[in-house]
Order: C-alpha cells, then structure tokens, then sequence
C-alpha cells in the first residue's frame, strides 16, 4: 500500500511541475501575444492533455491493478491538486482565497474542472489503454 501511495505521489509531482511549466509559459509567453481570454483556456486545454500524456507514459510502473484501484488513484490526485492549488497559492504565493478559487470558474475561462476531471479519469482510461486492467 505505502509503495502504490509513493508511486502516485511520485508521478503526481511530476504533473504538478508539468502544470507550473504550462502556467509560466501562459503567464510569459501566452498572455502577452494572445491575451487572457484566449490563454486561460488554452492552457486548460494543454494542462488536460500533460496530465494524461504524463499518466499514459508511467501508468506501468504500478503494475495490473483492479480498476477501481486505477481510479483511487484518479481521485487521489484531485485531492492532491486542490489542496497544492490552495495551500501553495495562499500560503507559498500569498493569494487571497477569492483569487483562488477563480481558477474553479469556468466563467473566467478557466477549465481547472476539465483538469481535475480529466486528471481523474487518466490513470484507469490510460490503465486500460496499455491492457493493464
């Protein structure tokens, strides 16, 4: 069990750089050429497509699971990134939690829903892509 949870932190930290990359270069590059109202998706959009590319690609190194465990994985990441999106933002970056919590809006043109439910979904979509379940 300790292992599973340490392969899924693992890969986690590896998305979780991945997102910071795909945000650096939103706010850097994107936002400038482009604007915020295009750049906030389309990041959204890239980050769902990092996340499952980062799954697919390592998704073997937990081996054949049962499918529901493919998909604790999923939902374990979400908490995980829910609680790095508030804790990091408000305590490492000094956000108040108003601003926080506009990267939930769709509204906003923010797709961090499609991330999480994307991030969700990878592990058991990619488990069962590779025949490991």
């Amino acid at each position: 069990m300790l292992k599973l949870v340490m392969k899924s932190v693992g890969i986690w930290l590896v998305i979780v750089i991945a997102a910071i990359i795909n945000g650096a270069v939103r706010e850097k590059l994107l936002i400038p050429l482009i604007g915020s109202d295009l750049s906030i998706p389309l990041s959204g959009i890239t980050l769902s497509m990092l996340v499952f590319t980062i799954t697919y690609f390592t998704i073997a190194f937990f081996g054949i699971l049962k499918p529901r465990v493919y998909i604790l994985i999923g939902l374990f990441w979400i908490v995980l990134t829910v609680a790095f999106e508030y804790l990091f933002g408000h305590y490492v970056m000094g956000k108040p939690w108003y601003e926080i919590n506009q990267v939930f809006s769709l509204q906003e043109g923010n797709l961090m829903i499609i991330v999480l439910v994307i991030t969700a979904v990878s592990p058991w979509v990619a488990a069962n892509l590779k025949g490991l379940v």
